[in-house]
């Protein structure tokens, strides 16, 4: 009997596959379950997965990985996707297919399994991102393959299989989440109504404006080689920063976005989400970044935003060019160093004061009180080069 290496949540969807893979495909599974900070991960998984089947579960704690060596690396780009998402799901999915070819590696399999349903961007992440590690990787996804088509087909195959069911659908909520250590996704379900504000009692992570404090708070965050390293002047490991990061946020009600995104596949959807430590940290960022690069290289490693967020929301993390900028991304980071205070208040990061030994700011020169090295003939100069440079075509 061959195995499969099967991305297990103990969700009704990853319940079913666990069972139907063994039936209809005639598979030993193995489950692989994530562990990256999200903290939803039941007890009892082992004995439940094993109950339905199971030959082996394995739960990995993931949250120190995922922090450093990939949220951070993307943080350096300052990434946001269209403008406001900040790819909690996205960067997420290239951990855990990393996972899964290396377990089946262990296990002596190539074949690996996952529940991404439907219009979404997952099944395109799982198995791109799983092809560009082995290229000779097998990828069975149930919801292409069987003929049920919603939850409730779920429910009647877990009557028939005698499969306990994970949960009634009562106990749901009425939509999909996704959760880690960086953010929680929200979509589907009655938020595919426009003409609706998400329900107040979705957002679990954060305060609402409302009822955020009523008092500011003022935190220092330092920087080396473009990631955090210490709040407040208390060093701490990079998991360790986002979710203290998160605490803050999410008391003062930073890092709520609703917005329309384009999926990968080109239609529009729907997606709620909660990010707070990674909001506080891209507002840092750029404050400490302002101090010691160039404006060259910032307007370059602006232009670059849109492209490194695509790759890694249309699932390409492993791919030659998003290593490329990446390279060239961590090359620009090496500068990036010092401390940045910012006060936290009702949604709002406020930058209040910034430093560093590689800050490239002159108060002499930048005052409006003195000539500081640069005279009117230099002005003159300057824009007499440009006059010829951008109107001599007009």
């Amino acid at each position: 009997m061959e195995k499969v290496i099967l991305a297990y949540s103990g969700g009704l969807d990853t319940s079913v596959i666990l069972k139907w893979l063994q039936v209809e495909k005639n598979l030993e599974v193995v489950t692989y379950t994530a562990d990256m900070g999200q903290g939803d991960i039941p007890d009892d998984l082992e004995q439940k997965a094993k109950s339905f089947g199971a030959s082996k579960v394995i739960i990995d704690d993931l949250s120190e990985e995922f922090v450093k060596d990939f949220v951070f690396p993307m943080l350096r780009c300052n990434t946001l996707f269209e403008g406001e998402y900040l790819l909690g799901t996205a960067i997420a999915r290239p951990l855990i297919v990393k996972k899964l070819v290396e377990v089946g590696l262990q296990e002596g399999t190539n074949i690996i399994s996952h529940g991404a349903t439907g219009k979404g961007n997952d099944q395109i992440r799982f198995e791109i991102g799983a092809h560009a590690l082995n290229k000779n990787i097998h990828v069975i996804a149930p919801w292409r393959e069987w003929d049920m088509t919603s939850r409730t087909d779920l429910m009647e195959y877990c009557k028939k299989n005698q499969i306990p069911m994970p949960a009634s659908k009562a106990e749901e909520p009425p939509f999909s989440m996704d959760e880690n250590l960086l953010h929680i996704s929200y979509e589907g379900g009655v938020l595919e109504d426009l003409s609706s504000p998400p329900p107040d009692d979705m957002w679990l992570n954060t305060k609402s404006l409302e009822e955020a404090s009523d008092h500011s708070e003022e935190i220092e965050i330092e920087f080396c080689k473009g990631d955090p390293i210490s709040i407040n002047g208390v060093n701490l490991s990079s998991s360790k920063i986002l979710s203290k990061l998160n605490e803050y946020g999410a008391k003062h009600g930073i890092g709520r976005v609703d917005i329309v995104e384009s999926r990968a596949t080109g239609m529009k959807s729907r997606g709620c989400y909660e990010t707070p430590g990674g909001t506080i940290l891209i507002k840092a960022r750029r404050a400490i970044e302002s101090l010691c690069l160039t404006g060259e290289t910032i307007k370059t490693k602006d232009s670059l935003i849109p492209i490194y967020a695509s790759l890694i929301y249309e699932g390409l993390w492993w791919s030659d060019e998003r290593l490329r900028l990446q390279n060239l991304i961590n090359d620009c980071s090496k500068v990036v160093k010092g401390t940045v205070k910012v006060k936290l208040f009702k949604g709002n990061v406020i930058h209040l004061s910034k430093k560093s030994e590689n800050s490239l700011y002159d108060k002499d020169k930048a005052s409006f009180e003195e000539e500081g090295g640069f005279s009117n003939e230099d002005m003159k100069k300057y824009i007499k080069e440009n006059i010829l440079k951008y109107t001599k075509n007009f």
